[in-house]
This record gives C-alpha cells, structure tokens and sequence, in this order.
C-alpha cells in the first residue's frame, strides 16, 4: 500500500483522508483537499483501496472491492500511518471513503483497538442516487466516535431536505454547504464557489479536529 503525506509539522493532528468509489487519491478534490487542510496546518495521508490500485496498474475500469476487503484497506492504513506517528489520528475521506471510515468505527467501537479521535466525511453517500427509500445510516444513529460530515446542501446522496429528517448518533454533526452537489460545488447562479466551499470545510474540519 503506497501512502501520500501531505506534511504539516511534527506536532501536527493527522488525517488519513480515503478516495470515493469513482477517482483515485490524486483527483482534482482530493488533490486540493489535501493541499488546504495541510496549509490550515493539518498533516494528511492518503491511500488508494486494492481496485483503484489495479485500475492504474491495469488500465481497465474495476468495480470498487466489496466492504469487507475495503474496509481491510482501512485498517491496514491506519496501522501503516500509527507506526509512524505514534499518536491517535482522524480518518474520513470523501464519499464512499468517510462512509467506509464510519463503518470501521462502529464495528470497531468499544475494542479499544481503533487508535482514531474522530472521522470527517466529505459528501456522505447517505442513500444511492435515486434510492432515497434505501438509507445506509443505521450504523450512524449509535456511533460513538465523534464524526463530522462536510454535506452540499443539493448533494444527490444525502440533500439537507432528506438528511435533516434523520434522527443520527448525538456524536454525529452534519455542517452544510450551501447549494453544493456531492463534490461540495455550488451552481454559478448561488453566488458560491467550490473553491469557496472547500475553503470553508478546511475552517470547519480545523475548528473539529482542535475541539
């Protein structure tokens, strides 16, 4: 497993930060997630799961591994990224990577195993596109570790309409973008920016990881 640092400072918090089902941990959101959470002075870390890993090694176009091996890919990061700081981290990532990060907690919750202070969640896939019936949140409703979830407020996998009728774990806070799709990005016409809004979830993600 190949890990990306995005130093900070020897004393810095430090997040392992996962890719979504569809673009690797270089694409253009995790490029510069990365490069503003390390600037607000949080290290970041990242990692590929085994199919993107064999999508860029192979050049064909792999289904994302089943959650049992994903969330394997997790814990392996975790343990790689321990044995070099020595010191508890946050995990999250974005999409299906921070949900993955959520379904670790929970299963691992009251092990003592998982050395993890808290997950932050960029665009949480709180139900398939067009399966609002379908919500994958019931690991949420009892989680323990604290999380927070970075949500645009028209995101096609978990709208503010349908996410504020969820009745989640007190530990779970939801920060919304206004008018932002599921990559945080805002119509023209909102008078918002992506680049405006990933700012502001760097602010909110420094003011959880120093609370």
């Amino acid at each position: 497993m190949k890990l990306k640092w995005n130093k900070a400072g020897d004393d810095s918090e430090v997040l392992i930060l996962a890719h979504g089902a569809g673009a690797g941990m270089d694409s253009m959101f995790m490029e510069r997630m990365a490069e503003l959470l390390c600037q607000s002075g949080i290290t970041v870390v990242r990692f590929e799961f085994d199919y993107m890993q064999q999508r860029r090694e192979a050049g064909s176009k792999r289904p994302p591994d089943r959650q049992p091996k994903l969330l394997v890919s997790w814990n392996q990061a975790i343990e790689r990224v321990y044995e070099e700081v020595k010191k508890p981290v946050f995990i999250g990532g974005k999409s299906m990577g921070g949900r993955m990060a959520t379904l670790l907690a929970a299963e691992q919750s009251g092990t003592g195993f998982l050395p993890v202070k808290g997950i932050i969640c960029l665009g949480y896939p709180f139900y398939a596109s067009g399966k609002v019936d379908k919500p994958r949140i019931e690991h949420l409703e009892h989680i323990e570790t604290p999380v927070l979830i970075l949500q645009g407020e028209r995101d096609a996998m978990g709208s503010l309409e349908i996410v504020s009728s969820y009745l989640l774990s007190p530990k779970v806070k939801v920060s919304w973008l206004p008018d932002g799709n599921h990559d945080l990005k805002p119509r023209v016409s909102s008078g918002h920016t992506q680049d405006g809004h990933l700012n502001l979830a760097v602010e909110r993600i420094k003011q959880f990881a120093d609370s």
